[in-house]
């Protein structure tokens, strides 16, 4: 794939969020690239989820110009051994010019339970670097909105802003996400049927402020549920959008195309 330099109003399309580091999509790189220009996906953002598997994010993002990483650890993160992020380490991380984003980082109260306090801390961490090295976070939430929220603001991490990713809230939760200066991103699952109030979302919120991903290799939206997903099959997210707001496709490609862009500044510079 030549990778094509980015021009506003660009009708090629962007995976704001995916995982082609994980390994059974890493052995496919050659073929995800492909699959990526045969379906019009001229970018994809790669999110980091551990510091000890971060030099295999930055490596591919390195490799091809049309990849860009996001340094961060996960939430759920919390094996015996790994590598706590501090804001130092993260700053230093996010000093590449192909790191364009902290994260993905936020609150995760659904796998886990019992004192989170050490999660809370960790996601203050993350917000703290951002705001230190300018670059737009990455913001995983479930089941704890509300703190997700109120640690962005306590934190002014509207300072810097940055994207709700594979977002499942209500569209009370997208309109403060709004207000603390975040976009919102949705994945495969604006595609299922039964995805009734991500669907609402996703007609409802400002065209200007809206993203697309494939958070792959999972979520795989509709016709391939349940199939492995990869960054080509982000053209299906951005057709479901486009029916949902009764817009042309091209309308939905340039206006998440060019939100990438100005919200991941240095991915173009």
């Amino acid at each position: 794939m030549n990778p094509v330099p980015y021009q506003p109003n660009s009708c090629l399309l962007v995976d704001s969020h995916c995982h082609i580091d994980f390994p059974d999509l890493a052995v496919r790189e050659a073929e995800i690239l492909a699959a990526m220009a045969a379906n019009g996906v001229g970018w994809a953002l790669i999110a980091g989820v551990t510091l000890e598997r971060f030099p295999d994010v930055l490596a591919l993002a390195t490799r091809h110009e049309q990849l860009f990483a996001a340094v961060g650890v996960h939430p759920d993160t919390e094996e015996e051994g790994a590598e706590e992020p501090d804001v130092a380490t993260l700053i230093r991380l996010a000093e590449h010019p192909r790191v364009v984003a902290i994260g993905e980082t936020g609150l995760d109260y659904y796998r886990l339970a019992g004192n989170l306090e050490w999660q809370r801390e960790r996601f203050r961490v993350h917000i703290r670097a951002a705001r230190a090295c300018g670059k737009p976070l990455i913001i995983h939430t479930r089941a704890a909105a509300d703190d997700t929220l109120r640690l962005l603001e306590e934190e002014r991490a509207s300072e810097v802003g940055g994207v709700f990713h594979c977002f499942t809230e209500s569209l009370d939760v997208a309109r403060r996400a709004l207000d603390l200066n975040f976009h919102i991103s949705f994945s495969g699952i604006v595609t299922f049927k039964n995805a009734l109030e991500i669907k609402e979302v996703a007609r409802e919120i400002p065209l200007d402020r809206l993203l697309i991903e494939t958070d792959s290799p999972y979520l795989a939206p509709v016709p391939f549920r349940g199939k492995q997903n990869h960054p080509a099959l982000v053209r299906h997210v951005a057709e479901e959008v486009a029916r949902l707001r009764e817009i042309p496709f091209d309308a939905i490609a340039k206006a998440t195309t060019d939100n990438f862009f100005r919200l991941f500044r240095t991915a173009h510079e």
